[in-house]
């Protein structure tokens, strides 16, 4: 994608796997896109285009809603599921936690595509996964 405008309406018009996707554009420092994924709209995909990459972020939950004796469990079971979630990795961005993927500039329109959908669908299957660490 030449362009942050082209991106959000390509995605904005775009089916994939019977997914559609709902955009809301932000302006700022950094112009960010939160995409809503039909059937998977628990959790927002936020995608982001540096120089570099377009990175995709779903937040999960607050630090502040993790049980603290369960602490160090999640973090474990974060770190044991991370290999096998397909296209995601698990981050932590200031207080929240969160999963995310990155593309390059480059990738494909329908990569970029099945990288929010597989990200959406992570995100709210590590939100079924760690819900018995959270308060």
């Amino acid at each position: 994608m030449e362009s942050f405008n082209e991106l959000t309406l390509f995605i904005a018009e775009a089916e994939f796997n019977g997914h559609t996707f709902n955009c809301l554009p932000f302006d700022g420092e950094q112009e960010v896109l939160q995409v809503l994924v039909s059937d998977l709209d628990e959790i927002p995909v936020y995608v982001t285009v540096t120089e570099e990459q377009i990175l995709c972020i779903g937040y999960l939950f607050n630090e502040s809603e993790i049980r603290e004796e369960q602490r160090p469990q999640l973090h474990e079971q974060m770190l044991e599921a991370n290999v096998a979630m397909p296209l995601s990795s698990f981050a932590k961005i200031g207080n929240q936690y969160a999963v995310y993927g990155a593309l390059s500039r480059t990738s494909k329109p329908e990569n970029i595509l099945r990288e929010i959908v597989v990200l959406a669908q992570n995100a709210r299957d590590a939100l079924e996964a760690l819900e018995e660490y959270l308060a």
